[in-house]
């Protein structure tokens, strides 16, 4: 079933319940100061928001910058509040800490490496004048790339919502822009501490699956993500969505993906050197194209391998399945 876009009518009086907004940070020092700039920066009102940036044990500035950017932000009228929480590394433990203190009817949830637009909350709870919805997952867009891997990462759409709300199984949005109705969780539980990855299908999933609750996608409410620079960032990307399938296989009976046979990986490496690879060094030299075209496929055999292992090497721990409730320790 197709997920709804929606978009901001100007001509409708706009709604501001209160939210709150999760941020799980683990040494994040060289991303907080342009994602505290955001968040102090969002057109909302400022007694209808606070910000919850929880420290899941970093070992670099993190600490210090949030403290600092507590006091900041209080000088300004702005509630933005510092959490530490250590007792288990996973960015859904360190969220289910923030959910645990937050006040706002309205949860949302973005990552520290996001950049989100100055009318992001605005845009993201919109929807929820519709008593039918229950969750709300933004756009996701690509930061401007500084080399060829983010352009290819950019071309091949990897951090868009329109592969998670597409999703064969049951549409999800990506907690880099997701919000949800607090009161949900009380019925569903939190997130799944000790999940590493595909607690944000996880829970969109159990939340539609048990529930009547609603997930449409807001077009309008935008944050801008940074893709992997590096091979071994790229090869870490798709190692875990491979682990994620595995994970989510286990707990929701989703199909695993068909790795890439012996056989196929040949034939594409035979047909990009004798076809693909001469093509696109012609349009290079017409101008017409890219250097990066000349490596699309060997790239995307790269991504596939490397999602291939994460799904054969994943285990899912027993502990993953537990689910926290609201009033629980977390």
């Amino acid at each position: 079933m197709a997920v709804l876009t929606v978009t901001t009518d100007a001509a409708q009086p706009m709604i501001y319940p209160s939210v709150s907004v999760i941020v799980p940070i683990y040494n994040g020092e060289a991303d907080l100061p342009e994602l505290v700039q955001r968040l102090m920066g969002q057109q909302y009102p400022a007694d209808r928001v606070d910000f919850l940036l929880v420290d899941n044990g970093s070992c670099d500035r993190t600490p210090d910058l949030l403290r600092t950017a507590a006091a900041t932000a209080a000088s300004q009228g702005i509630r933005l509040r510092a959490i530490i929480y250590s007792a288990i590394q996973s960015s859904y433990a360190a969220r289910n800490a923030g959910i645990a203190v937050a006040k706002g009817d309205i949860l949302a949830f973005t990552d520290a490496d996001c950049h989100p637009e100055p009318n992001w909350l605005v845009s993201l709870v919109q929807p929820f004048v519709d008593h039918s919805v229950g969750l709300v997952a933004g756009e996701i867009k690509a930061l401007p790339s500084q080399n060829w891997l983010e352009r290819y990462a950019d071309r091949q759409g990897t951090l868009s919502q329109h592969n998670t709300l597409n999703h064969a199984f049951l549409s999800y949005g990506q907690t880099a822009n997701l919000a949800v109705r607090a009161e949900i969780l009380g019925t569903v539980g939190l997130f799944r501490p000790h999940l590493t990855t595909g607690g944000d299908a996880d829970l969109c999933w159990r939340i539609q699956q048990t529930t009547s609750w609603q997930l449409v996608h807001a077009a309008d409410a935008v944050v801008y993500h940074r893709h992997r620079d590096s091979l071994k960032g790229l090869h870490s990307q798709w190692h875990r969505y491979g682990c994620s399938n595995r994970y989510l296989h286990d707990l929701h009976s989703v199909d695993l993906m068909r790795p890439l046979t012996a056989k196929e990986m040949r034939y594409r490496l035979l047909r990009w050197g004798l076809k693909e690879l001469p093509q696109a060094t012609v349009k290079l030299l017409n101008g017409r194209g890219t250097a990066l075209e000349l490596a699309i496929t060997p790239l995307d055999l790269w991504c596939a391998h490397a999602r291939t292992q994460g799904q054969a090497q994943a285990k899912l721990p027993e502990t993953a399945r537990t689910i926290t409730r609201l009033g629980e320790p977390v």
